[in-house]
């Protein structure tokens, strides 16, 4: 197993990479509450069958004020006080969910994660970010708080879908480009490995991913400055989920082409380098293109949360493993070619 450590306001958050889910009873008090969802609590709910679970709906669509609201009404008959600790157990929007419960209940209370996909493992569940999604618009309405612990056991991850698995690559790629060309050229050799859930191979990239991650949120966790990294391929990629619907892994590696194109354009990344990206992302069955209505991801792109003014933070490629943040004029992102 392997610790990482978030330090916030006086707070230590732990990251347990390799623990097993079987475990989480040492971390939690008796009197914990799980959140969950119907489909991990039928995979794993026997582990917790002796703690009050709470469960939500899936997918994005339930990832809203009003499934908080929900939880909400439930805490109080439950009779949560200020004591309470909730532990949340599922993917990001589980995760998320959770800790903008926990975060505003009874103005916060205790609260950790056993992330149970790779995206959650590797990102999502990392970093204090916790909130949920308006009229469409992702995160919308959120905290910085960081849970008291993040419990990351990889042997969850074979009851995945391979849809499912793709999501987490989409991140873990991310963070190589943006910080370690080293790890972009281990996933280059091991895209077979990676695609059949090697266990020697899936446990080293989320543990290098978790150390990329907390290492930037330690020194910027509110994202004034270089956690603006981590949204590399994410302006463009909440855009295009959004209009389509399509998955987050989807969407932020069609928006990590975008910006990789960007970074091209601007005279930042070789053109060999691009080829590479496209080809990783390509095999590790993520999509490189896609057909939308340009005018309706330009729409979605006014009201992201990087926007100030008439400018948006946006994350480029300086090359591989070196992101950079570029303040870029609304009008010159409505040049790029989608």
């Amino acid at each position: 197993m392997a610790t990482f450590t978030i330090q916030s306001s006086g707070k230590t958050s732990r990251i347990l990479v390799g623990e097993s889910v079987s475990r989480f009873t040492g971390l939690v008090p008796p009197h914990a509450v799980i959140i969950t969802d119907q489909t991990v609590n039928d995979l794993y709910g026997h582990h917790w069958k002796n703690y009050r679970t709470i469960i939500t709906g899936q997918g994005e669509k339930n990832k809203t004020m009003a499934t908080v609201e929900e939880v909400f009404r439930q805490l109080i008959d439950l009779g949560i006080d200020r004591s309470g600790f909730i532990l949340g157990v599922g993917g990001g929007i589980v995760c998320d969910t959770a800790g903008f419960v926990a975060s505003t209940y009874m103005r916060g209370i205790g609260f950790g994660f056993m992330p149970t996909t790779l995206l959650a493992q590797v990102d999502a569940s990392i970093g204090g970010k916790n909130g949920v999604n308006f009229e469409g618009y992702k995160n919308m309405i959120g905290t910085f708080n960081q849970p008291d612990f993040i419990l990351s056991d990889p042997e969850v991850l074979k009851s995945l879908p391979p849809e499912e698995c793709s999501n987490g690559f989409a991140e873990i790629v991310k963070h190589a480009l943006i910080a370690d060309e080293e790890m972009f050229s281990y996933i280059q050799e091991h895209i077979e490995e990676m695609l059949s859930l090697n266990s020697q191979v899936i446990n080293h990239l989320i543990k290098r991913s978790v150390e990329i991650k907390t290492s930037i949120v330690n020194r910027d966790e509110r994202e004034k400055g270089e956690r603006r990294k981590l949204n590399f391929g994410h302006t463009f990629g909440h855009a295009i989920e959004k209009v389509t619907g399509i998955s987050h892994g989807k969407a932020v590696s069609l928006g990590s082409v975008i910006a990789a194109a960007f970074s091209l354009n601007r005279g930042y990344l070789k053109n060999n380098d691009f080829d590479r990206i496209k080809d990783v992302l390509e095999k590790l069955r993520l999509p490189i293109q896609g057909t939308f209505d340009r005018s309706e991801i330009l729409n979605a792109l006014l009201r992201d949360k990087k926007r100030e003014q008439e400018s948006i933070h946006f994350v480029l490629l300086k090359n591989i493993g070196c992101g950079i943040v570029d303040q870029i004029s609304l009008e010159e992102i409505n040049k790029i070619n989608i």
